[in-house]
Order: structure tokens, then sequence, then C-alpha cells
């Protein structure tokens, strides 16, 4: 099964996945995306740390390259964050078709694991334009999250910590 969950910053999203996906037995990977590269990033890892703690996670921090991951079968598999990823390959791996590398590596995880969840974030929303760099993010992370959620069995849109299901079933 593969849940899909968005919404904007800060809304709830990773809340959320947790308690789906703590609500399932056996063994849970929670895949970290985020490159601790400056003082925000270490204060937003070390929160995400304790909001799991106890939970029965097993963290692998896997910043590029997902489809490397070697995953026990049955497993449930928490990916935090989509976006994270996007930018990691985009900018730090250089990888020229990055929606094709995240989709074909997301495809591996949901093969062999019982239940995979994604976090995203809503992006391009505002309608600003941007520098040429970003707004080929923005354009990325919207094809990555339509592929996702056209493959999802369930789409969840986060908003003020309360799930709003935009497909499938909340506890499916």
């Amino acid at each position: 099964m593969l849940t899909v969950i968005t919404g904007g910053s800060k809304c709830g999203k990773s809340s959320i996945a947790e308690e789906i996906l703590s609500r399932k037995s056996g063994k849970k990977i929670y895949i970290a995306t985020m490159e601790p590269y400056c003082e925000e990033a270490h204060a937003a890892i070390e929160r995400h740390r304790k909001m799991r703690f106890g939970k029965g996670f097993e963290t692998v921090e896997k910043y590029t390259d997902i489809h490397e991951i070697d995953i026990p079968d049955r497993c449930g598999v928490l990916l935090e964050c989509a976006c994270n990823l996007m930018a990691n390959e985009m900018f730090s791996a250089g990888e020229k078709e990055p929606v094709t590398k995240i989709i074909k590596g997301i495809d591996k995880l949901t093969k062999r694991a019982s239940e995979v969840i994604v976090v995203t974030n809503s992006v391009g929303e505002d309608g600003i334009e941007y520098p040429a760099e970003t707004m080929d993010y923005i354009k990325n992370m919207g094809l990555l999250n339509c592929a996702l959620s056209e493959r999802a069995d369930r789409v969840i849109e986060a908003v003020y910590g309360i799930p709003v299901m935009l497909k499938g079933s909340l506890w499916q």
C-alpha cells in the first residue's frame, strides 16, 4: 500500500504519517532524507527524532539514491520527505531525471514493504515567479507529486493537523 501525505509547512504531515504507521505491527523503517547542512536542518532533524522516539522506528538516513535501500519484506516504511529528496537529487547529486529516479526508488520500496508512506509538501501554489533553478524544482515536485498520487492507494492532505482524505480511506 502506498500513502501520500501532503500539505503546507508545519501542518502535521509527519504526525499523521507516524500515527498511521504506528498502528501497524512489525518492523518500521523511517527513511530520513534531510541533509544536515545548517543549524535549522539540525533542529528539524532533532525535532523529528524526538517525535518518533519510542515508536519502534529504525532510521535510515539516505539523502539520494533511495533505490539502493534494502528493506525487509513486509515492513512499514515512512519516507520523510520527498521535497528534501528532490532537492538533494537535483542540487547535490546533479540528477538530470530526478522524478524518474525517485519514482523507481519508491516503486522498489512498495514492492517489498507492506506499507509505504511518503510525506511531501504542496509547492508552487503561491503563484510567485522564482529564479529558473527554483522553478525547475517546483515543476519537478509537481510532476513527482502527481505521479505519486496516481500510484497511491490513498492521498491525505494535512490541514492544521487534520487528515483530509483526497483518495482512499484513512484506516485501510
